[in-house]
């Protein structure tokens, strides 16, 4: 089988001269008995140095992994972050092998399932990182899932009857009104005048004509139109036909969610999200830096909540000064990358001011009561250090007997509302986030305080729970959340800030909580579309409550989702596959049917479990950001997927230029009279092959579209591969079986 080789970023980041010192050491990693979907086997072969090894950690999605037999332990230190334990280490050698094998539930199909992060282990608890090299999933006999090369074919000839003019951009404008001959213009030099168009705030008008491109808006939106007109144009002169361009956006809250607490994205790297938010008409960045799994803003009054929140690695001992590691990382919590960091309030700052520059509103998310594992630790701790228990979220286990295990696996993340701490932190984020947004001289739009996924029976076993349903004559665990949500949300508003929260904030409640709480909301983020007894879906359920609706819906929205079925296709696929044309067709009137809702918005989410680096965040954005950020500047239909797919080719060259990582659409295989066709969406790029099992690279014989290759030379062959290949990118494989 063949093998990829992958270094990780982190090794090349961290002190990688103790590797060194100890000699080559390496993991591989394969998977087997995977064509059931009850379970699979997964082998781990360490070789090397493995003298003063105590353990093999590393991390890995839950699935009820447990060692084959019984000398060997596998200890699961949080969900996702697990430690092999062996006798063997004892009396492991300098030039040494181990083998490992562990079942896990499930079959294993995709990159984002494998255990990442390897790291050892020493007697001294010291960590060292290792290299890693994995079994290819796409040639795995057992999971090649991405055989639909023949339907990507006829995708592919559906695609390529678009066509996509000069004045065609994403989002598209509302009019274009030709006036006659044509003008040489230089995008680079544009005319504003300070001129407010109509009622809508970001509305403008474009004038094309006498060689000159001139824009009247309101000044705080010039920055963003001349983004929008040199991303369209180009930045070079050119011939334009005459034209008045009448153009506004159609919802005022078009969103992007980046999620950096599960995997950091560095200030420096935000603001190059910015940039490409403002390009593509995105005016609102939800910030989401608190979760279970880290607290990456500073907050001066409380310092713990950063330092022990902001960093990850393996076990925290005694003083528990930092979180244990998930999703990745080498065990070490001084190291850079995605597993550690935080925003200090000078970058939060600066942020501010530079998306504002771009007409950018930043609500941040504070997560509560669930999804809160990361601030319960540190409050903590702090109550530890200080013997103040005022800021205590919860009761701790030995008072609260309750066990509950949420939606990522966490049997310790939600805070108590009987208890005063909960509240005290929310006030204490609040006064903070209200002075560092003063400080940047721009408004703060609301506070996003989660409210999602609190797991069944989390309160059943709290006697400060207890008597508070006894005190507020409340019945059901949500007649505790609603207690909580209005609290807080009652609290800000005295402070003059908005509420915002996730679809749980709002559903099903009563009249009463519904009359008292949606006044003071920003938006509802409405994720999902499942109908309840009532046959109303969630949107339409929170919008007949008379909440403001933010359509996020995970089927059209969900940038985090795999684009397409493939071993190779990094994200999760837990609520199907999405790609940029589902964005497309996620019309605000099709998905609320509730008529008079007041729908103020589309967003996109990216959650970053399998986020690794910001090529990983920059590919799950294009360009299936870019179907969302049409669909919220026109409600309306606008292109034809095919003429959208034409739209979205003119910015593959921008992308390479400005070193943005993107997803390439695969190419297409059919076999027809004895020969293998092979079809692209992008006129310039090229397919490359391969009809002996391997996987294509850059160096495997290039399929042109108008050279079919007669299969009769390859008579043993079995299964056809292709991958394309840009300038600066290449696609998933594909593969289409031939006998």
């Amino acid at each position: 089988m063949k093998k990829l080789l992958l270094i990780g970023a982190l090794c090349a980041l961290t002190a990688c001269s103790q590797k060194t010192e100890r000699g080559d050491v390496a993991v591989e990693w394969d998977v087997t008995n995977n064509d059931s979907t009850y379970s699979n086997v997964q082998t781990i072969r360490l070789t090397g140095d493995l003298r003063g090894v105590s353990r093999l950690a590393f991390n890995q999605f839950p699935r009820g992994q447990r060692m084959e037999g019984t000398t060997d332990t596998l200890i699961e230190i949080v969900p996702g972050y697990y430690a092999i334990g062996s006798p063997a280490f004892a009396s492991a050698g300098a030039n040494d092998t181990l083998v490992f094998k562990y079942v896990a539930k499930g079959k294993l199909g995709i990159v984002s399932e494998r255990p990442d992060a390897f790291h050892l282990v020493l007697t001294d608890g010291t960590t060292v990182p290792v290299v890693a090299e994995y079994a290819d999933l796409a040639i795995n006999p057992t999971v090649d899932n991405a055989c639909n090369a023949d339907e990507i074919y006829a995708r592919n000839e559906e695609l390529a009857a678009g066509n996509a003019g000069v004045y065609d951009g994403i989002p598209s404008f509302k009019n274009v009104s030709f006036t006659g001959g044509e003008s040489t213009v230089n995008p680079a030099e544009i005319e504003f005048t300070d001129e407010q168009q109509g009622n809508n705030p970001e509305a403008y008008k474009v004038t094309v004509a006498d060689g000159r491109i001139m824009v009247a808006a309101p000044r705080h939106q010039w920055a963003r139109i001349g983004l929008r007109l040199r991303n369209t144009f180009g930045t070079e002169p050119l011939s334009l036909p005459n034209a008045v361009i009448t153009d506004e956006p159609s919802l005022p809250h078009r969103g992007l969610m980046l999620d950096i607490a599960r995997n950091f994205t560095s200030p420096e790297d935000m603001q190059t999200v910015l940039d490409l938010m403002a390009t593509y008409g995105l005016n609102v960045l939800h910030f989401h830096p608190t979760d279970d799994e880290a607290w990456r803003i500073d907050i001066a009054a409380l310092p713990e909540l950063t330092e022990v929140g902001s960093r990850r690695g393996y076990t925290p001992g005694a003083d528990g000064s930092f979180l244990e590691q998930i999703y990745s990382g080498d065990g070490n919590p001084a190291t850079p990358g995605s597993s550690n960091g935080r925003y200090t309030r000078a970058d939060f700052v600066n942020m501010l001011r530079y998306a504002d520059s771009l007409g950018i509103a930043v609500i941040p998310e504070i997560e509560s009561p669930g999804h809160a594992r990361a601030a319960i630790k540190a409050m903590a701790i702090r109550a530890e250090r200080t013997g103040d228990s005022s800021w205590l979220l919860n009761e701790g286990a030995a008072v609260d007997t309750a066990r509950y295990t949420s939606a990522q696996g966490y049997h310790d993340n939600v805070m108590n509302p009987a208890l005063e701490g909960p509240y005290k932190l929310m006030d204490a984020v609040a006064d903070e986030l209200l002075s560092i947004y003063k400080e940047a001289g721009v408004e703060l739009p609301a506070i996003h305080i989660g409210g999602d996924e609190v797991p069944h029976g989390s309160w059943s076993a709290s006697p400060a729970i207890m008597e508070l349903k006894a005190k507020e004559g409340l019945e059901t665990e949500k007649d505790i959340h609603a207690y909580f949500v209005r609290r807080v949300a009652d609290s800000f508003a005295k402070k003059g800030i908005k509420t915002a929260g996730w679809q749980e904030v709002a559903l099903d409640h009563s009249d009463e909580y519904n009359k008292t709480v949606a006044p003071e909301i920003y938006g509802i983020n409405c994720w999902s579309t499942i109908p309840s007894g009532t046959g109303m879906g969630v949107v339409d359920r929170v919008a007949s409550a008379g909440y403001p609706v933010i359509l996020s819906n995970v089927e059209r929205f969900y940038l985090d989702m795999q684009y397409a079925p493939g071993a190779d296709e990094r994200g999760l696929k837990w609520a199907g596959w999405s790609d940029e044309f589902c964005g497309l067709s996620g019309y605000a009137g099709e998905l609320c049917n509730i008529p008079g809702a007041k729908v103020i918005g589309v967003q996109g989410q990216i959650f970053s479990e399998t986020i690794r680096n910001f090529g990983d965040v920059q590919r799950m954005m294009f360009p299936k950001m870019l179907g969302m950020a049409e669909r919220g500047w026109n409600t309306q239909k606008t292109y034809t997927e095919p003429d959208f797919k034409a739209a979205v080719t003119k910015e593959l060259p921008k992308w390479d230029i400005a070193a943005v990582t993107y997803r390439l659409r695969t190419p297409g295989l059919k076999v027809a009279d004895g020969k293998l066709y092979g079809n692209t969406p992008y006129p310039t790029a090229v397919i490359r092959y391969t009809l002996d099992g391997t996987l294509p690279d850059e160096n495997s014989p290039v399929l042109n579209p108008d050279e079919p290759v007669d299969l009769a030379a390859y008579p043993d062959a079995t299964v056809a591969r292709a991958r394309l290949y840009s300038s600066t990118q290449a696609s998933a494989p594909v593969a289409l079986r031939l006998k």
